[in-house]
C-alpha cells in the first residue's frame, strides 16, 4: 500500500479453496460435456443437436468463467490493480461472449423444432442472469471514479448474487430437462 504498510496476508489455506473451485469447476464441464456426448449425442450447430450447444456454453460461461472471475481479486491482490481488473474484465468479457453463444443455440433450436421461447422458470432466471451480467460488464466502465468507489460493496453483493442466480439456473435448467425426459 501507499503508506508502505505490507500488504493484508492471503486468507489462511486460500489456495487448497482455489484448487477445490478449480477441480470442482473442470469436474462440472468435463462431466456436462460427458452427459451430452454420451447420453445426448454430442454438439453441433445447425442441426437437432444444436441445443445442446446451450448448457455446454451456459456452465462454461455462467458458472465456471464468472466464478473465476469472482476469485480474481481474491488470487491475485498482489498484483498491480490495473492488471488485476483487466483480467476480471476479461474473464467477464469472456462468459459473456460464451453466455450469448449459448442463449443463441437455444432460440435458434426452438424456432427450428416450433418449440416456444421464455416458457419456464429456468429460462426467466436465465435471461435475468444474462442481462445483470451484461448490464454490469458493459455499463459500469463508463462511471465516473467517485461513484465506482462508493458502489463497490453492492458491485460485490450483486456479482455474488448473480453468481447464486446462474448455478441456481442451471440446476433449474437440468431438472426441466429431467422431467422432460422421464416417461
Amino acid at each position: 500500500s501507499m503508506d508502505g504498510a505490507p500488504p493484508p496476508a492471503s486468507p489462511a489455506g486460500l489456495s487448497a479453496y482455489v484448487a477445490v473451485s478449480q477441480l470442482l469447476g473442470l469436474t462440472l464441464l468435463a462431466t456436462t460435456g460427458a452427459w451430452l456426448g454420451r447420453y445426448r449425442g454430442g454438439v453441433a450447430w445447425h442441426s437437432p443437436l444444436q441445443f445442446n450447444v446451450h448448457p455446454l456454453c451456459m456452465v462454461l460461461g455462467m458458472v465456471f468463467l464468472q466464478g473465476d472471475a469472482l476469485l480474481v481479486y481474491r488470487v491475485f491482490r498482489h498484483e498491480a490493480k490495473r492488471s488485476t481488473k483487466a483480467l476480471h474484465a476479461l474473464l467477464h468479457g469472456l462468459a459473456l461472449v460464451i453466455a450469448l453463444v449459448g442463449i443463441v443455440a437455444v432460440f435458434e433450436s426452438h424456432r427450428a423444432k416450433g418449440i416456444p421461447d421464455m416458457y419456464s422458470l429456468h429460462s426467466w432466471c436465465g435471461m435475468a442472469a444474462f442481462w445483470l451480467l451484461g448490464c454490469g460488464f458493459f455499463l459500469l466502465p463508463r462511471t465516473s471514479f467517485s461513484l465506482r468507489g462508493r458502489y463497490k460493496p453492492q458491485h460485490i453483493f450483486f456479482g455474488i448474487a448473480l453468481f447464486v442466480l446462474s448455478i441456481g439456473t442451471c440446476l433449474l435448467g437440468i431438472t426441466e430437462m429431467l422431467l422432460f425426459n422421464i416417461r
